[in-house]
């Protein structure tokens, strides 16, 4: 009788479980579909503002603004992780987490001083447990991002590298190709371009990686502009909205890609359960079954034992 009672209530207990994770992945496809929307706006967008940077872009020794400086010597290297604030999205956050790491061995390999900012409560907690000192955390942006909260961090992105701390910055932020095709990747957004000895490569990323928008010049020329008004008015324009949108289509990639990886570790959840649900279920039958086949075996012997 035990094992029985212990049985129902653990189908109980499973059987909730599931309802629960089935609302999750029901919410998390919901948010999933405008998380969605909002990526596929935005890239087109980000496609353009490389290229025409790429296209007007000229020798940075005519142009005085404060993101066009390439360094002379790569000494320190600002890099920006995007994970979640919530969990329960399976291995999205320690994917994420991983490919900063990665990275940041690689540079510091390089002679590279990283200095590390970090996007989202997950990346936050998972660096803090390491023992690393971030320079500077976000875990108040919303999973809906908006061009404001971009500032935010791109405010920081400009200060960095303007102002001469870091001589590079990258992004590390998922990319959302569908809701079970999430991987890590990593964007140098600064400098502009590369110069001729980066070891990291002439469009200044690694394997499988995203490029810099390219820089003009000898061995890459592109088509003369008559610029109006002058070059330095129209870049002190554009970059800026580069590096802001460059973090914001981080964000929306990063918010899709978390509803996508939470709706797919819901649906795991809920497949299990209903797995274990069958197995629980296949179990109770058998046990109800020998308990009733016990109960009708005494009553037979209490009957015959009255008959004798």
């Amino acid at each position: 009788m035990g094992k029985v009672q212990q049985l129902r209530r653990r189908i109980r207990s499973v059987r909730s479980t599931r309802q629960i994770t089935k609302t999750m992945e029901m919410v998390s496809a919901s948010k999933l579909k405008r998380a969605q929307d909002r990526v596929v706006a935005a890239r087109p967008f980000a496609t353009m503002m490389r290229e025409v940077i790429g296209a007007l872009d000229v020798d940075p020794g005519l142009i005085e603004h404060p993101l066009m400086r390439q360094p002379a010597e790569r000494r320190a290297a600002a890099v920006f992780v995007f994970t979640s604030n919530r969990g329960l999205a399976g291995a999205f956050n320690a994917n994420l987490v991983k490919r900063a790491q990665t990275l940041r061995s690689e540079l510091e390999r390089e002679g590279l001083a990283v200095r590390l900012h970090l996007v989202g409560k997950k990346g936050a907690a998972a660096f803090r447990y390491r023992g690393d000192k971030p320079e500077s955390v976000w875990t108040d942006l919303s999973d809906r991002p908006s061009f404001e909260e971009a500032d935010r961090v791109s405010h920081v992105v400009v200060e960095e590298f303007a102002g001469g701390a870091v001589d590079e910055v990258w992004l590390v932020a998922p990319r959302f190709n569908s809701p079970v095709d999430t991987p890590p990747t990593v964007d140098r957004i600064l400098p502009i371009g590369s110069e001729a000895g980066d070891p990291t490569g002439r469009d200044g990323s690694r394997a499988g990686e995203t490029p810099s928008p390219p820089r003009g010049g000898r061995e890459n020329p592109k088509p003369l502009y008559l610029l109006t008004p002058s070059a330095e008015e129209i870049f002190t324009q554009l970059l800026p909205l580069y590096v802001r949108n460059s973090v914001y289509r981080a964000l929306t990639e990063t918010a899709a890609a978390e509803h996508g990886a939470r709706r797919t570790a819901m649906k795991n959840a809920t497949d299990n359960a209903g797995e274990i649900l069958d197995d629980l279920n296949r179990t109770y039958n058998r046990a109800r079954q020998a308990q009733i086949t016990q109960e009708i075996a005494e009553l037979l012997g209490g009957a015959e034992a009255l008959r004798g």
